[in-house]
């Protein structure tokens, strides 16, 4: 008695063709990343923060999309978290460096190189820990937003000291595993968070896009949402998974 193999039900070729346009148009933040290090370099810091938009909105979006197409499922040949992390080394971390060496007034004179060698390195270290991002969705320790921190430095024109401390501390945060809301995978107050993620990152393209004329209540109005982030980050555990249920 013989039986016939059943032939395996091929991919729907639309739904293939989407797959790999994600990845596609993640790979794409390598371009906004090296169109921001060019702008860098020629001192055109308005066009860089445009190139900084578009890389963190692909950031952003890409993620939600991959989901959304199953990618591991329809273009499982490519590794999306590792080509993630790449892209995000890329403009989170080498593009924050360069700021730090060729913005101006960000750090005291001596100190701009040391300082994108820390956050090149204490990165470095960050994005490799096999327990970066948790099984539950947090990033453990500092995640590296670098990105906003020199954005922050260059829309508020601190005192380069002040700036100095502040790259030190979270220098340091980023060794001490403490674990941060991961806001597009969060499950507690989930709707809340997305909902502030999402006002907060109107408000900062938009007052970013008047640079240098940014007015200062943009700058002031966002740390509303830092102040929430940080609060909801350093939460009991427990009692966040309690209340996710």
């Amino acid at each position: 008695m013989t039986t016939s193999a059943i032939p395996e039900k091929k991919p729907n070729p639309l739904r293939v063709i989407a797959a790999w346009g994600v990845h596609l148009f993640t790979a794409s933040g390598a371009v906004w990343g090296f169109l921001t290090l060019i702008a860098i370099f020629e001192g055109q810091f308005r066009m860089a923060i445009v190139w900084m938009i578009v890389a963190m909105l692909v950031d952003g979006f890409d993620g939600m999309l991959a989901r959304w197409a199953d990618v591991k499922k329809y273009a499982n040949g490519i590794d999306g978290a590792l080509l993630d992390n790449i892209l995000d080394y890329i403009n989170y971390v080498l593009v924050a460096a360069l700021f730090l060496l060729k913005a101006p007034n960000m750090l005291p004179e001596g100190f701009a190189m040391a300082g994108a060698i820390s956050i090149l390195l204490t990165s470095a270290y960050q994005f490799t820990q096999v327990d970066a991002k948790t099984d539950d969705h947090f990033f453990k320790g500092f995640p590296s937003y670098w990105n906003i921190m020199v954005l922050y430095m260059l829309m508020m024109q601190l005192n380069q000291w002040v700036n100095l401390a502040f790259l030190v501390v979270f220098n340091i945060l980023v060794f001490v595993p403490v674990k941060y809301v991961y806001p597009s995978r969060n499950k507690y107050l989930r709707n809340l968070t997305l909902g502030l993620t999402y006002i907060y990152g109107a408000i900062g393209i938009w007052g970013l896009l008047q640079y240098p004329n940014t007015p200062k209540w943009v700058v002031w109005a966002s740390f509303v949402y830092v102040a929430y982030y940080l609060t909801l980050s350093l939460l009991p555990q427990s009692f966040k998974e309690r209340n996710a249920k």
